[in-house]
């Protein structure tokens, strides 16, 4: 569903991306970890169109999205959870689900995303009319997966959703996330510094260092790699 080839991307004059290439097949949960500063960020930033490429292709669906606006992307389907949430924080939690559905004209399609993301997270429902800022870090983190819901993707990319979270917390994002594949046949590429539940939800990974991809492979593989278990999973 998303094919990236020789990829090559950054900040101003500074490169990120040295010609990455990945692929993510339809329905399927892909991971990219990598340390702090790999550009697994960047990838996605590109991907969703907050970053312009330098070069490369990216096809989604068939056609090269390479370089168009952000809206033009969700509209065609994709939608991006970033990392640190990027929620509205003084707005409610219904609020920021609304801002989530901005291009869903058809009132009962709204209805029917809104009834989807409540019973996927019934925490948001019981805080639906609470200011969000006010809300607990996994809460956060359940609305801005929620709101990335509201646009009703074919294809999601999670930014670091465990980032800073409680093990309890983790654990029921990760569930969460699962859940939304299956349920909803959402592609997913997840992007997750914790590689052990990446590669444990995942069924295809890319380790990314330094803006290049060094080892690529089945999540069950990746997990037995020596060099994947002593830089990512705690040694072997």
């Amino acid at each position: 569903m998303l094919s990236i080839t020789n990829l090559h991307a950054g900040y101003g004059k500074v490169e990120v991306l040295h010609g990455i290439s990945l692929e993510v097949p339809r329905g399927q949960v892909v991971t990219l970890i990598g340390s702090n500063g790999a550009g697994k960020t960047t990838t996605l930033k590109t991907v969703s169109g907050l970053l312009t490429p330098k070069s490369g292709e990216i096809i989604y669906d068939g056609n090269n999205i390479a370089g168009l606006r952000p809206h033009e992307i969700v509209k065609r389907g994709l939608s991006h959870v970033p990392e640190g949430r990027m929620i509205f924080a003084n707005l409610t939690v219904l609020e920021n689900l609304q801002m989530g559905a901005y291009l869903v004209r058809d009132q009962k399609v709204l209805r029917q995303e809104l009834e989807f993301v409540f019973a996927t997270f019934p925490r948001l429902k019981e805080r639906e009319q609470q200011i969000a800022g006010t809300l607990s870090g996994g809460e956060q983190q359940m609305l801005a997966i929620g709101r990335a819901l509201m646009a009703r993707p074919e294809f999601l990319m999670l930014d670091e959703p465990s980032l800073g979270l409680a093990p309890l917390l983790v654990k029921t994002i990760f569930e969460k996330i699962v859940e939304i594949n299956r349920e909803r046949g959402l592609t997913i590429l997840l992007v997750e510094q914790n590689a052990n539940r990446a590669l444990e939800i995942s069924s295809f990974g890319y380790v990314l260092e330094t803006g290049k991809i060094t080892v690529q492979g089945d999540s069950a593989s990746l997990r037995k790699n020596p060099k994947v278990q002593n830089a990512y999973l705690g040694g072997g």
